[in-house]
């Protein structure tokens, strides 16, 4: 079970990186925008596990002074969605079979709990958001389109974190997430958006019906799914 190693500076275009970049609020201190700029490229599978990329092509490729990027390094690998390799070289972890089931656990665990709290909150609103939210994913999944899926698969997630008005909780599902994310993006590139499936309407459903238990039910099987998913296929390889 592992990916591929390899050294490579990070090669995302400046025209597709200027997309991804408006997902970072304006008005930032240069230091917290390259900080989210490189987490959302763990968070989406633009950095490969096991990879190693280098501080100057992190420096290239964000378009930042070194003295923020390093900053930004110095706190990932802190949250541990980075490790240092030596010779100015980091990469995103490789996950053991240990660390799938660990993740597997928590993500279960803290998902119920955030989406539990969010079915008590939830409004027309809400609802509403959330379903254009799922109706973006299906189209995501339809035409194949990975990193997409993901994004709009993260948002589903995040915005039943909002909701839920639990920021203790939703910081830690939220840090699962950069745990995760990176080999969901490896999984996905190769079976295909086809063979993902999700509870989002059932979860959905049981919200407008009012049930936060059997929303929080739903939330964790589709948590399940997904890392039944990545670890039967890292097994397979």
């Amino acid at each position: 079970m592992y990916f591929p190693k390899k050294s490579y500076k990070v090669r995302v275009v400046k025209e597709d990186f200027a997309v991804k970049e408006n997902n970072v609020p304006a008005g930032l201190p240069a230091h917290e925008t390259v900080y989210r700029a490189l987490r959302e490229l763990i968070l989406f599978g633009e950095l490969t596990p096991g990879s190693a990329v280098t501080i100057q092509g992190l420096v290239d490729t964000l378009g930042a002074g070194m003295t923020p990027v390093r900053e930004a390094i110095r706190r990932l690998t802190a949250e541990g969605a980075l490790v240092f390799q030596g010779n100015r070289r980091v990469c995103v972890p490789v996950l053991t079979q240990a660390n799938l089931d660990e993740l597997a656990y928590a993500r279960a665990a803290i998902e119920r709990q955030l989406v539990y709290l969010a079915a008590k909150n939830i409004t027309a609103a809400d609802i509403a958001i959330l379903r254009s939210i799922d109706t973006a994913l299906d189209q995501s999944i339809a035409r194949g389109d990975v990193g997409a899926y993901l994004r709009r698969n993260y948002e589903f997630h995040k915005t039943l974190y909002d909701v839920a008005k639990a920021p203790i909780l939703a910081h830690l599902a939220d840090g699962l997430w950069l745990r995760f994310g990176p080999s969901l993006r490896v999984i996905c590139g190769r079976l295909g958006t086809q063979s993902l499936v999700d509870q989002h309407k059932q979860a959905i459903q049981a919200m407008i019906a009012n049930n936060p238990t059997a929303a929080a039910d739903a939330m964790a099987a589709d948590v399940g799914q997904g890392m039944d998913q990545v670890t039967q296929a890292l097994k397979q390889k």
